[in-house]
């Protein structure tokens, strides 16, 4: 079954042209020129992916994505941020809003193809019945890909869950924010250093009474403690 690509765009020409190419790729494309629209087309469809423009004519991008991180049902979509914008800071609101990776304009349209494709392979379920369980009553589910604290689920984005999932998978051991980069997009991975803190600190407040196993190594990284 193709996978869906939501794409918010107001600009016709790259519409057009994102279109050919993710169709190209695959890729199912369901396009919308603003912001409500895609929210309407949110209440009952689920797309794979989001490609979502941050100035867009009637609602703006960043709350776009807030509102697609706060509902229940639409919480973990793979959001990628395509904006004119090039400044680091707005490149870290988007991320601080649980944006998990940005394309800036002008772009090419294979990168962004291969950048999904790249955020599909980190988000795909992995086939195992393993689970990881850390002291404090917090359990990784890697089959169903959830996690959940004392027995209720915690709402966490894809890359969260990916840092998560790596922190854990070698207790004790530290991180460099190099690897964590590398281990979240590879290739194509963001270069920004604080993407990693970003992401950390808001699993650090999903994770509540628990967020003290996850230890900052100053200068070095992060690891994983009970």
């Amino acid at each position: 079954m193709k996978k869906t690509i939501a794409l918010v765009e107001d600009e016709p020409d790259i519409v057009e042209l994102l279109e050919i190419h993710l169709q190209k790729g695959g890729f199912q494309v369901k396009s919308f020129t603003n912001g409500t629209g895609f929210l309407e087309y949110l209440k009952k469809n689920t797309p794979d992916v989001v490609i979502l423009d941050l100035m867009l004519p009637d609602i703006d991008g960043l709350e776009i994505c807030k509102q697609v991180r706060t509902r229940n049902s639409t919480s973990d979509i793979a959001i990628i941020m395509l904006t004119a914008k090039s400044e680091e800071i707005d490149k870290i609101l988007g991320l601080e809003l649980g944006a998990d990776d940005y394309v800036t304009k002008p772009f090419s349209p294979k990168e962004l193809v291969a950048r999904i494709k790249a955020v599909l392979r980190r988000n795909a379920p992995r086939q195992t019945t393993r689970t990881i369980e850390i002291a404090g009553g917090l359990q990784i589910d890697l089959e169903k890909y959830t996690v959940t604290l004392k027995g209720e689920r915690l709402e966490l984005t894809p890359t969260e869950f990916r840092i998560l999932e790596l922190l854990a998978s070698k207790k004790g051991w530290v991180f460099s924010r190099e690897k964590i980069l590398d281990h979240l997009w590879g290739d194509e991975k963001a270069v920004i250093d604080r993407t990693v803190d970003v992401h950390i600190r808001h699993l650090r407040e999903k994770l509540g009474k628990a967020a003290g196993c996850i230890k900052n190594l100053r200068g070095i990284g992060y690891k994983l403690e009970e």
